[in-house]
This record gives structure tokens, sequence and C-alpha cells, in this order.
């Protein structure tokens, strides 16, 4: 099914994957995709990080995704780094596959911009290309804090507000604390957008995940950096897991009770946390 009228039908809940590197990973990505079956997924994405390899590995795992036939899957396109001739032919692929809906994403840029040929700058192209060539339904990555490259927030909502008005709905980053989801949403209502905003979860279940998490743009909170602190003098990696779980599950309840269209967990391709949090909450 398309993702806007699964929104439409009422709240979803998603989960991220990316594509396998090794047969380990392969392994630990089936039982995964198999553990949560039984969660009845609304639909799931699947990461690309660019290139022509991790291209292919992602839609091969998406048309897998969708031929196997029990959950529908997007798929993350991004644009930095490819002429519009390949972002044309991925998008065709795409669409004869059957594959619905994709992630319109920016992308990283390179450390060498000379190392790439690119023909796009930002999102909003490669939303415009994905209308001329399919009948796509469209996500956009939202940041509750601004994307980093934006020079300010208020100018980083026009920026979203631009990209919704072409595109279908958001998902953001991964945040923990649910004013900054609401601030979102109620900023980009003050620019007239009312499209759904899928807020982005990810449990912190360990010490060393705070740092990770920092480099991959989402602080984690001090108050709740204190409470896994504090977990792991009273009971070491096994109470700070628990610890993070028992925020994860706080914050979802939270956007639950604010009306929140749904839920899209960032599962690192390992299902156990995420499926304690699901029932949790559903349950």
């Amino acid at each position: 099914m398309r993702i806007d009228e699964l929104l439409a039908a009422g709240p979803t809940r998603s989960f991220e994957f990316f594509p396998p590197k090794s047969d380990e990973e392969s392994a630990i990505l089936a039982a995964s995709l198999e553990d949560i079956q039984p969660l009845q997924p609304s639909f799931v994405s699947v990461t690309y990080r660019g290139g022509r390899e991790s291209r292919q590995r992602t839609y091969d795992l998406v048309t897998q995704i969708e031929h196997d036939g029990y959950v529908t899957a997007m798929a993350h396109v991004i644009c930095v780094g490819h002429t519009r001739a390949e972002m044309r032919d991925l998008l065709k692929n795409y669409a004869e596959a059957g594959v619905q809906n994709i992630m319109a994403l920016g992308g990283d840029i390179p450390d060498d911009p000379s190392a790439a040929t690119s023909e796009f700058e930002h999102a909003i192209d490669l939303i415009a290309l994905a209308r001329e060539i399919g009948d796509f339904s469209v996500g956009v990555a939202a940041h509750p804090d601004g994307h980093p490259r934006s020079p300010d927030r208020a100018s980083d909502r026009r920026f979203l507000a631009e990209k919704l008005a072409l595109a279908d709905f958001a998902v953001t980053q991964f945040f923990f604390e649910v004013d900054e989801w609401t601030r979102l949403v109620g900023e980009l209502a003050e620019l007239g957008v009312t499209k759904p905003v899928l807020p982005g979860i990810m449990p912190v279940t360990t010490i060393t995940g705070i740092e990770r998490m920092k480099a991959m743009g989402g602080a984690v909170p001090r108050a709740l950096v204190e409470r896994l602190i504090a977990a792991d003098r009273r009971g070491g990696p096994p109470e700070v897991r628990a610890e993070g779980i028992r925020a994860a599950i706080a914050l979802c309840q939270e956007l639950l009770d604010e009306h929140a269209p749904g839920l899209h967990f960032y599962t690192l391709n390992r299902s156990t946390a995420t499926s304690e949090i699901y029932h949790a909450l559903f349950e």
C-alpha cells in the first residue's frame, strides 16, 4: 500500500532497517524481519548511504520485502552524488518493481565533493523528479532541532515546509523529549503545513550509545544521560538497557497522547528492544 493512504487510515507502526554487508548481518536482519511480523508493522523502510553497491543492496532488499508480500516497504533514495540520469533509472526500476513508496533525501556531502558527480543540490529536486517518474508516495526527513546545514531553526522550518508542499509526509531524526516533536509540528502548522510528521524513535541501551547517538545527530538530553549513568551504577549494562527502554516507552506514550500519526522505530537491524517497547505500549 501507499504510506500516505496508511497514514490517512490511522496511526502507523513502522521500522527502519539497513541492507546487510555480510552473511552475519544478513542472518541478523532475516531474524529481525521475522521477529517483527507478529507486530503487524504498517511498513518498513530501508536505508541507503550512497554509491553503486549500496544502491543495489537497498534495491534488492526493498524489492525482496515487497515480493514477500507481508509488509509494505519504503526505499530511501538520496540525490547527492548522482546524476539525473542515474536517479531517473533508479526511480523507474522501483516503479516497475511495484515499489510505491520512497524516502527522498539529500544525503551526506562527500568528504571530497569532486569524487562524485552530482546534478542535485537538495532533496526537493529529487521529489520533483520522483513525481515525474511514477505515482510514488514520497516521504522526507525532518530534524526537530533543525538540519545541521540549516543556518537557523526558522529557515529549517521554511525549507521543510517547501519539501512537504510536494511530499506526502515526513519522518523525523530520532529525539528523546516529546516537546521536540510538538514544537516541530506546531511551527510547521504556523506555516500552513499539516501533513503527517512521524516521530523517529531510537532507545539508548548502552553507555557507549550516548556518544554514538550524538555523532549521528541526536544528542541525548542531560537528564536521560544521568538516568543511564545511575542505572549503570545500580546494575551495570542490563540495568542501563532496561532504563533506556523505559525512557523510550514513556516517550512513545507521550507521543501517542499528543496524537502523533504513528511511531517510526530505528532498529539498527535488531528487533529485541523495539519488540519490548511495542509490547509495553500495545498489549
